[in-house]
């Protein structure tokens, strides 16, 4: 049986439906390096970005018949390799641990973080300026120390620094916006 060389994304579904191998890499294949750019932006080693990356891709095969075609085919893989490094952090118990909070932050932030679940706290992150995102993502999530930060990003430990307080004070003021906004009560 001759295979063609580009596959619709209906064929590669029904494929992964059956449990075809073939279908399954080529599915892989496909978006394989959207996956890998998503995951890179919160970890900087490779080993544990491949396994977050398949461990989505396997809850994309065992979900795969779930699939309806009513949105992109690409954007329901991201959510499901999304929700795996979700899940990474969760067992390495970062989750919420990289918000450090003043005494004055306590009342209303806390509530929101006790709310808020990590994805919706990652997509707050990334709406930091592009420098801060990616000094907090270093110190907080990956566990760099800001000499490390400053070596990696060419720049000072104080500017590090600097960067960090302003992320956490923007993250604050993300936290409370959302908070407010979504009216938790306690």
């Amino acid at each position: 049986m001759i295979r063609k060389k580009d596959y619709t994304e209906q064929e590669l579904v029904e494929g992964c439906c059956h449990n075809d191998r073939f279908y399954q890499e080529r599915l892989y294949r496909r978006f394989f390096p959207t996956m890998q750019r998503m995951v890179q932006r919160y970890t900087t080693d490779p080993e544990v970005g491949l396994t977050i990356i398949n461990n989505g891709f396997l809850k994309v095969f065992q979900k795969i018949d779930t699939y309806s075609f009513s949105g992109s085919l690409e954007g329901w893989i991201r959510r499901i390799v999304f929700r795996a490094l979700a899940d990474h952090f969760r067992s390495e118990k970062r989750s919420l641990q990289f918000l450090e909070l003043d005494n004055r932050d306590a009342p209303t932030v806390t509530g929101a973080l006790d709310k808020l679940f990590l994805e919706d706290l990652l997509s707050l992150v990334d709406q930091l300026p592009a420098v801060s995102k990616e000094v907090f993502r270093l110190y907080c999530i990956e566990g760099y120390n800001h000499r490390e930060i400053g070596e990696q990003l060419h720049m000072s430990e104080g500017t590090s620094k600097w960067h960090l307080s302003k992320a956490r004070e923007k993250l604050r003021t993300l936290i409370n916006r959302q908070y407010k906004d979504r009216s938790y009560a306690g």
